[in-house]
C-alpha cells in the first residue's frame, strides 16, 4: 500500500524573466528570455512530491484558483506529476494567483506575488479538507494562503494522524498557538532569523545548531533549517544533524526550497532513515537549481537516484 503526502496551499502562474542584474529602484533593465511557467509554493512542494514519489507515495494537492486558462494549466501540470487536483477548488471572486520572478545570471532571484484565489481559502471551508488529510502519512503546508485557514488546516491534519511539515514562507511572524501545532519547521536563514526576532544573517553549518535549537523553543517538535547551497541542519531536542548540500553550477534558485520540501516529505513518508532523507532532499534541491523555472526545474526519483549514484 502506498504512503500518502498531502499538501495544502498556493497555486500561482510564474511569469519568468532572465536579467543579467536585479533592477534598483526606479531603474529599467532590458531581459533576455521570458517564460510562463506553474508555480506557487503548495504546488510546487506538490509537484516535487508527486514527481520523486516514484509510484511509492501518493501525493494530494488542496488549494484553489480562478476560473481562467491559467487554472486549467496549472491543475494539468500537477496532474502530469501524479498529483491528485480533486480537491484543486475554482472560485468566481478571485483569478488565479500569479508571480512575477527576476532571475538574475547568478541564480538569485526576486519575486512578487499577487495572490488573488489563494486568498479565498477561509478557516471555515478547511473542514471540507478532511478527506485529503485521511490516511496521509505527512502534510506539508506553506504561507500563501490566509494564515487562519493555514491555523485550522494544521490542526485538522493532526486530527486526522498526519505529521505536519511548515515551510514558513512568505516569511512573517508566527504565534505559539500555531507553531505548536507543527511536527516539523523547515525555515531558510532569512526565515528563521525574522521568527526569532534577529537581524537576516547568512550561517554556517557550525552556527546552525544554535539557531534550530533556538527555533525549537518556539513551539514546533523538531526544525530542519535549510542553508541552501551549504545544505540543511536537524534537530529536535534529542538530535542535532547537518547534512552537507552538494556542489552545483546554480541557474535558478526560485523552487530550491519548495524541492527540498517535496524530497523531504515524500522520503520520510517511504520510511527512510532521517540521515538518508535529509540527504534525498539535498540532492533533489541541488539538482533544481541547475535549471530554469519552478516545477519546470524539479526533478524525477531517476535523475535524483542518478545524481547521488555519481556523488556517493
Amino acid at each position: 500500500m502506498s504512503s500518502v503526502v498531502a499538501v495544502v496551499g498556493s497555486l500561482n502562474m510564474d511569469f519568468v524573466v532572465t536579467v543579467p542584474r536585479l533592477p534598483a529602484p526606479g531603474e529599467t533593465v532590458l531581459g533576455r528570455d521570458f517564460q510562463m511557467i506553474p508555480g506557487g509554493k503548495g504546488a510546487n512542494q506538490a509537484c516535487a512530491a508527486g514527481k520523486l514519489g516514484g509510484g511509492k507515495v501518493l501525493t494530494r494537492m488542496a488549494g484553489r484558483v480562478g476560473y481562467d486558462l491559467f487554472a486549467d494549466h496549472l491543475k494539468a501540470s500537477l496532474a502530469a506529476a501524479g498529483v491528485d487536483v480533486s480537491a484543486v477548488y475554482a472560485t468566481k471572486s478571485q483569478p488565479t494567483g500569479v508571480a512575477l520572478i527576476w532571475v538574475e545570471e547568478s541564480g538569485q532571484n526576486a519575486i512578487v506575488v499577487a495572490s488573488g484565489a489563494n486568498h479565498a481559502l477561509s478557516a471555515s471551508e478547511v473542514e471540507a479538507l478532511r478527506p485529503v488529510f485521511r490516511g496521509a502519512a505527512l502534510a506539508l503546508f506553506q504561507l500563501e494562503t490566509p494564515l487562519a485557514a493555514v491555523a485550522a488546516a494544521l490542526r485538522l491534519a493532526r486530527e486526522e494522524g498526519a505529521r505536519t511539515i511548515l515551510d514558513p514562507a512568505p516569511a512573517r511572524p508566527l504565534e505559539r498557538e500555531l507553531l505548536e501545532q507543527v511536527d516539523l519547521l523547515t525555515p531558510n536563514e532569512s526565515e528563521a532569523c525574522l521568527l526569532l526576532g534577529r537581524a537576516p544573517q547568512r550561517l554556517t553549518l557550525e552556527e546552525a545548531p544554535e539557531v534550530a535549537a533556538a527555533l525549537l523553543e518556539t513551539g514546533p517538535r523538531a526544525v530542519v533549517l535549510k542553508l541552501g547551497e551549504l545544505g540543511c541542519h536537524f534537530a529536535d531536542g534529542r538530535r542535532s544533524l547537518s547534512s552537507p548540500g552538494f556542489a552545483v553550477e546554480a541557474r535558478d534558485t526560485t523552487a530550491a526550497g519548495d524541492t527540498f520540501n517535496g524530497a523531504l516529505a515524500v522520503a520520510l513518508a517511504e520510511g527512510m532513515a532521517l540521515e538518508e532523507a535529509l540527504k534525498f532532499a539535498n540532492a533533489a534541491a541541488a539538482l533544481s537549481v541547475t535549471r530554469l523555472g519552478a516545477q519546470a526545474s524539479i526533478p524525477t526519483r531517476a535523475e535524483v537516484e542518478a545524481f547521488l549514484g555519481t556523488r556517493a
